[in-house]
């Protein structure tokens, strides 16, 4: 039987049937009064900790920790509050938003506000160490037993964006575990928007004068989402009152005072052993080996899916919660099915942190049967209990802890679970749980047995990120190019010492002979003769102010649309000058120190995985911004779109924009870029001289392994003819004198509508078919890849557009010497097109790289 229960539904909280508060018990002997809100007594009730720093414990009755609940009630106060987080950030702040929730008591709740707020990943603080995670940060929490909190995300990159972060708590008393928390994260990854979120906000009015003087300290906007608000009134001397009280009713176990004065309906009289039992042994010390007879119980094996983190130590994303959602039905059918068929009344017990799953699970069992579900979980948190209806913490359950922790073994707790009438209780734990110490006789499953006729046990299997493979630093100059270090890191490795060179007409032979891909080899480095040399330097004399404006235009569209402080990326080689001119320019410009790496991407191969994988670490995936110098039809483009789909399938990365920012675009393949004409961009000109002396990249099997950066080489030998720094420089002089008209027309670019026509595909594929090619990737259009045909591949013709000026003096020079025709053509889109010769042509290459066949 399925039952109507929606995400945002708000059950009638009560304080109990004979409507007695369960903090009326602590109210009146400690003078604890709550104030404020009319709601705080239904969400809230007072117990006594075993704590020196704090007497009294606020218990939720909606948080699922302390109080058995509903759990669409649990599930529906998160859900509700993560809506209205929502609602106050918009959505497209929603979507760069991430959420961080703290442990243990409030990691069901974040993971449930997360889900509410639908768009942003989730993490939760953990106190549980995991070998191979580097901690992102950490804080402390001062007023509980156990302070030290670790971040342990999966990808650092998860606080690397300047989005908001949603911080969620329970209750928000004191506001001093938020403000560790920001402090910490604040120093490392400053951002403009916080928002608090908590079922409870309980600060006084001099707590929250604090929050707002540390929000405008840092700069920072800070928000406050809560269910209810009010303030707790402590009288004098509170604390050792209650230290009192805990020690009086401590030693006398759970029947605290009288009898019950009233009936208890929510709870029956608890069963013999239920009480506040002192386990043997001393917290922090070895416990003897457990023995006697096992518990009995049945263990159901839930079929979770395979990779999905168990919960958010390490982050879970929105496709995370997806594929969660689709198996929830099954898993609480096979819960279903293993409890004895007259229960009428099931418990779901989670464990310690592990709270948003027994919790889906629990409000799934209670959706699709007729049973009377109720979900809470173990908890580290000592609390005195009091049988008593005005108390909020009726019976406990000891046990030895059952996971190994890191602070040595203690006691652990399940509250108000004995003696509550349930027919069955499910214990869920995670696989790292699912030890000895659990079965003990003196163990969880031992102690549940004891209380109620059926115990199950389902285990999750603890979600471990696969170790990150140890890639190293990028390169720099002077040891590997030479730009200066600060200019770029090559995301590369470096193959200076292995042989890659061989003359074209072998080299091209191999490829075609073999089936082998371009990306395998290289090509003897074009040595320019003098007459070149001189036309190189009259090109960049003559155009540098030209291209120093169409930088300041790609960069200033950049960061006013793309992201305020990009992570430059260039392909390797011809988009690393450009990316070092667009830095040059944010300088010059606003000031900034923009981080600047040139990564390869090879045609049929796509980019290097493990570079972005390193970037993703570093930096947030959604500041990449890619460069390339130019496009030509467009096959990088589309080459670029397509590995990263295929990258974010097979990491999980996401936030990679596959649009590249250009320096010129006359194919029209790209919306941002700094020009659409066609000219000369003397970078163009050569090849390894021109671009820090390094080769194109190289990605071949025996050298470049899984789990290594694709190669380069750095030719120090032609350090004689090197122009690379030189051409940055004559560019860069230009940039005051163009600043002006550059973001003018930055600024009327970002107005005008810039999407992609493909024009120069179209025009590619007309000319392969009037040409009688039938490839389009033997035509190389544009002054930069027919440079490139010239240079490197075996030409068969240029197409020169009728007029074409002095951008085509290097080209009719290289043709010449190659004995190449140059036919002008009337109505050309491009100043010009390379023609690679379709007829056995060892240069000639298909889209997947390899060699075609005429």
């Amino acid at each position: 039987m399925e039952k109507a229960v929606n995400e945002g539904e708000h059950r009638e909280v009560r304080d109990d049937a004979d409507g007695v508060w369960s903090g009326s018990w602590v109210a009146e002997r400690l003078g604890v009064e709550l104030a404020g809100d009319g709601r705080l007594t239904g969400l809230l009730g007072l117990a006594l900790r075993r704590n020196p720093k704090r007497a009294h414990l606020l218990v939720s009755n909606v948080l699922g920790k302390h109080v058995p609940q509903s759990p669409s009630v649990v599930y529906g106060y998160g859900v509700e509050l993560g809506r209205r987080v929502r609602d106050l950030l918009g959505d497209d702040e929603a979507r760069r938003a991430v959420v961080l929730g703290y442990a243990e008591t409030a990691t069901g709740l974040g993971h449930s506000v997360a889900d509410g707020l639908g768009l942003a990943p989730y993490l939760h603080s953990t106190r549980r160490p995991v070998a191979g995670v580097t901690p992102a940060g950490g804080f402390e929490e001062s007023h509980s037993h156990a302070t030290s909190h670790l971040l342990l995300p999966e990808d650092p990159a998860l606080f690397t964006g300047d989005g908001p972060l949603v911080l969620v708590d329970d209750e928000f008393s004191t506001g001093n575990t938020v403000l560790n928390t920001v402090r910490d994260l604040h120093a490392r990854y400053p951002r403009r928007r916080y928002v608090v979120v908590a079922l409870v906000d309980m600060r006084s009015a001099a707590d929250a004068g604090r929050l707002a003087d540390f929000a405008e300290e840092i700069g920072a906007r800070v928000d406050l989402v809560a269910a209810a608000s009010g303030t707790v009134r402590l009288p004098e001397g509170v604390l050792e009152k209650g230290q009192e009280l805990v020690a009086r009713y401590g030693s006398e176990g759970s029947s605290a005072g009288a009898a019950p004065s009233r009936p208890v309906a929510q709870f029956p009289a608890p069963l013999e052993g239920a009480a506040d039992t002192p386990l043997s042994g001393a917290r922090g010390t070895a416990r003897p080996a457990p023995t006697g007879p096992q518990p009995e119980y049945e263990r159901i094996d839930l079929h979770w899916p395979a990779g999905l983190p168990d919960g958010a130590r390490h982050g879970f994303t929105p496709a995370h919660r997806a594929r969660l959602e689709a198996a929830l039905p099954a898993m609480a059918a096979r819960i279903a099915e293993a409890l004895p068929h007259n229960a009428r009344r099931v418990h779901i017990l989670g464990f310690e942190e592990l709270m948003y799953a027994p919790l889906r699970l629990a409000r799934e069992l209670e959706r699709t049967t007729d049973i009377e579900v109720r979900y809470s979980t173990t908890t580290r948190s000592p609390v005195l209990a009091v049988d008593d209806p005005g108390y909020a913490i009726r019976t406990r359950l000891a046990f030895p802890a059952h996971d190994d922790p890191a602070d040595g073994p203690g006691e652990r707790y399940a509250y108000n679970v004995a003696g509550a009438g349930f027919d069955a209780v499910v214990a869920v734990v995670d696989s790292a749980a699912d030890t000895p110490a659990l079965h003990a006789p003196d163990g969880l499953l031992s102690r549940l047995a004891a209380h109620t006729p059926r115990v199950l046990l389902a285990v999750i299997p603890s979600y471990a990120p696969e170790r990150p493979s140890m890639l190293p630093e990028p390169l720099r100059g002077p040891a590997f190019s030479s730009y200066a270090p600060e200019e770029v890191g090559w995301l590369l490795q470096d193959l200076s010492d292995v042989t890659l060179e061989a003359p074209t007409e072998e080299r091209e032979e191999a490829i075609q002979s073999g089936g082998a891909h371009y990306a395998e080899s290289l090509p003897v480095e074009y040595q320019p003769t003098e007459q070149y040399q001189e036309l190189f330097h009259a090109a960049l004399k003559e155009s540098a102010a030209r291209i120093a404006q169409a930088v300041g235009v790609v960069t200033e569209t950049v960061l006013a649309e793309r992201s305020p402080r990009p992570v430059l990326v260039s392909l390797a080689r011809a988009g690393t000058p450009v990316g070092i001119l667009m830095r040059r320019w944010a300088r010059h410009r606003h000031g900034l120190d923009l981080p600047h790496y040139a990564v390869s991407i090879v045609r049929g191969r796509g980019i290097d995985a493990n570079a972005l994988r390193w970037l993703a670490r570093h930096h947030d995936p959604r500041d990449v911004v890619f460069v390339d110098g130019w496009t030509g039809k467009g096959a990088i483009t589309r080459e670029l779109a397509q590995a990263l789909e295929e990258f974010e399938k097979s990491d999980g990365i996401t936030g990679f924009d596959p649009e590249i920012a250009v320096l010129a675009d006359p194919g029209s393949c790209v919306r941002t870029y700094g020009t659409r004409e066609d000219f000369l961009i003397p970078s163009a000109c050569l090849n390894s001289t021109v671009s820090g002396l390094i080769s194109r990249t190289v990605l071949r099997a025996d050298l470049v392994g899984p789990d290594d950066f694709h190669g380069a080489k750095f030719y120090r030998e032609l350090a004689g003819t090197d122009v690379s720094v030189a051409f940055l420089d004559a560019v860069s002089a230009r940039f005051p004198e163009v600043t002006d008209a550059a973001c003018a027309q930055a600024k009327e670019l970002l107005a005008t509508d810039r999407s992609p026509t493909w024009e120069g595909w179209a025009a590619v594929e007309r000319i392969s078919e009037e040409y009688a090619i039938h490839d389009v990737n033997l035509v190389k259009p544009g002054v930069g890849e027919t440079t490139r045909v010239m240079l490197r591949r075996v030409p068969w013709k240029v197409l020169a557009r009728a007029g074409a000026g002095s951008d085509l003096d290097h080209v009719r020079l290289l043709a010449e010497q190659r004995g190449v025709p140059v036919e002008e053509v009337d109505g050309l889109p491009y100043t010009c097109v390379g023609l690679i010769h379709p007829k056995y042509t060892r240069g000639a290459t298909g889209a997947d790289g390899k060699a075609v066949s005429v």
